[in-house]
């Protein structure tokens, strides 16, 4: 059994502000307050897809951030709210807080979903005849992304036989290459499109030789 690992960033969307507008026409002097509120920033929210295998992309991308909400205008007028950003993980995914390593939440099955970061309140317009308000931040946090799988097949052998080359010409993978021993010290996961939409999880297991210290990274080893 593997541990594949990913760690992002993400930040929710700020709320738009309050809009401080006031209207005049000969019929009112001192005019009327007609301020719109602010738009609520989106969420961020993780939900797990059965088309996603290993937490490969998230090697790429490891920031992620919402749409704020739009400000608010005059005419009473109230700013839109942002779109909620969902990011698709595999099932089986668990999502933990990477400054205490809290569990927030793990997501089973297909469809399972969770708000990570909740986007910013939108602030309140002065058409009611109240101070207008700045919208409030979105939530950020570094997330760590855990996915215990099984590979269906795996490829080993010595150091410098071309597992690194073979594994990045069939899948997305794209481990580190070179011309030297133990370029690769962590397993690699990539996922194989057989046909039909069918696909498979192929593991490169690192090189080793007799006498060499076992290899204690993402679940594997002792």
């Amino acid at each position: 059994m593997f541990v594949d690992e990913a760690r992002i960033y993400v930040k929710a969307g700020d709320g738009g502000d309050g809009c401080n507008s006031m209207y005049r026409d000969r019929y009112h002097r001192y005019g009327r307050p007609d301020g719109g509120d602010g738009g609520k920033g989106s969420d961020i929210v993780f939900e797990a897809d059965l088309n996603i295998h290993t937490l490969l992309d998230f090697q790429y991308r490891q920031h992620f951030k919402a749409d704020s909400g739009h400000h608010g205008s005059s005419n009473h007028k109230n700013g839109r709210s942002g779109e909620d950003q969902h990011v698709k993980v595999p099932p089986g995914t668990i999502i933990k807080d990477a400054q205490s390593g809290l569990v927030l939440r793990e997501l089973l099955r297909a469809g399972d979903h969770v708000i990570i970061a909740k986007g910013g309140a939108g602030g309140k317009g002065n058409s009611r005849h109240r101070v207008a308000e700045a919208g409030a931040l979105g939530e950020e946090k570094t997330v760590v992304l855990e996915l215990k799988l099984i590979a269906d097949a795996g490829i080993v052998g010595y150091p410098n036989a071309g597992k690194s080359t073979l594994i990045s010409t069939i899948s997305s993978a794209r481990p580190k290459i070179a011309g030297y021993p133990f370029t690769t010290t962590a397993p690699v996961l990539g996922v194989v499109k057989v046909h039909e939409g069918a696909s498979l999880v192929v593991a490169e297991i690192p090189g080793l030789i007799e006498g060499r210290i076992r290899v204690k990274a993402w679940g594997i080893g002792s």
